[in-house]
């Protein structure tokens, strides 16, 4: 993968980034796995705006992925790798011997032709999926289950993953992307490798139009808000708009919001790295 910066032929074009898109190997999707997605430009049921910035964008529509992996000892061959609007990361088209085809995240160095497999009696290859118990300690490893079942829930965004740190009888120990060593179930499942599309934070929009085009409205500044619509609005000339916090008057910028009584917090062996 690689990406290319735009010769400036136009104010929008010169500091633009794109991606070559060299990985990808098809821009028609699988029609079986396409599902509409509903708009509401962030309004609830009443027509009131609930979030902030959002709106307009390109019609697309949703990949169904298939997170939880439970084709257990059957081999898929990849055929395709393609764009998915709805991520920053590649998905890649699996087509199993029985001839069912499912979407998965895609992980960086998954080819077409390849076979890829899940369930326990796997080795621990590039796209397969197994328990935690059974990956080799010091695996890179990303889509990861937090409950047995349940689906990958984390490191499943573009260029990032986790690693294998110890293993502590039903638990084992992963370092996440944040930086936090965390406990998760042993019977938990994992995809070997990183998730494709690394290049991914080096793109530059070069124009406003391109970040409509990806459905976000223009984001202003708290402090030159009226007081009416934001606690840091208000004052004379440049204020300063006081303590940092949201809308809704929650502090921010060093305010701890995590609940010191949350069920989960035993499993944290130590916190993300925090800016100090």
């Amino acid at each position: 993968m690689s990406v290319r910066k735009l010769k400036p032929t136009t104010p929008g074009q010169r500091f633009r980034v794109v991606n070559e898109y060299d990985a990808i190997t098809t821009d028609k999707p699988e029609k079986s796995l396409l599902a509409p997605i509903k708009r509401s430009g962030g309004r609830n049921n009443t027509g009131k705006m609930t979030m902030q910035y959002l709106g307009g964008g390109h019609k697309k529509k949703y990949r169904i992925i298939d997170f939880k992996r439970d084709k257990d000892g059957i081999p898929a061959t990849v055929k395709t790798i393609e764009y998915d609007p709805n991520r920053s990361a590649f998905i890649a088209l699996l087509v199993y011997a029985d001839g069912e085809k499912r979407y998965i995240i895609a992980q960086a160095g998954l080819e077409v032709g390849q076979i890829v497999l899940s369930g326990d009696k796997v080795k621990p290859e590039i796209g397969c999926t197994m328990p935690l118990e059974n990956i080799p300690m010091g695996s890179t490893i990303s889509c990861i289950e937090l409950r047995p079942g349940q689906g990958a829930v984390m490191v499943r965004s573009a260029g990032s993953f986790a690693q294998i740190v110890s293993k502590e009888g039903k638990y084992v120990s992963i370092k996440l992307p944040s930086g936090e060593i965390r406990l998760i179930l042993a019977t938990c499942k994992a995809t070997i490798g990183v998730v494709s599309n690394s290049d991914h934070q080096l793109l530059v929009a070069g124009k406003a139009g391109r970040t409509r085009w990806l459905g976000r409205r223009p984001r202003v500044r708290a402090t030159v808000k009226n007081p009416v619509d934001h606690p840091m609005g208000g004052g004379e000339a440049k204020a300063t708009g006081g303590h940092p916090r949201s809308k809704n008057g929650i502090p921010a910028k060093g305010f701890k919001t995590r609940s010191k009584t949350k069920a989960s917090n035993k499993h944290i062996v130590e916190r993300r790295n925090t800016k100090k």
